[in-house]
């Protein structure tokens, strides 16, 4: 499951384990796009938090990470910035992303 958070619960949300966080906008087509294979990724990868942070409500963490075209993915390791990919991937780029 991916849950929603917010500027509020980021550093939280970040902070132990591996985490994806999926930057987006409900504008956003590729974001539409990403949106499901995040999801079915989530159900996947019981050793993988996943997040959605909307990028039009969340100022402060868009500018900490230099979020600058969305859809971004960002994955963590215990709070540390581990990757970051810009633009639609699929499935299997995604796991890579997360090795």
């Amino acid at each position: 499951m991916v849950k929603q958070i917010t500027d509020k619960e980021f550093d939280e949300s970040i902070k132990s384990g591996k985490v994806l966080v999926d930057f987006y906008a409900e504008w956003c087509g590729p974001c539409k796009m990403l949106s499901p294979v995040v999801d079915e990724l989530s159900e996947e990868l019981k050793d993988v938090t996943f997040f959605k942070l909307n990028v039009d409500e969340s100022d402060e963490v868009v500018r900490n990470y230099s979020v600058m075209s969305i859809p971004t993915l960002l994955v963590f390791e215990e709070g540390e910035l581990k990757a970051t990919s810009v633009g639609f991937k699929n499935k299997e780029e995604i796991k890579e992303l997360l090795k």
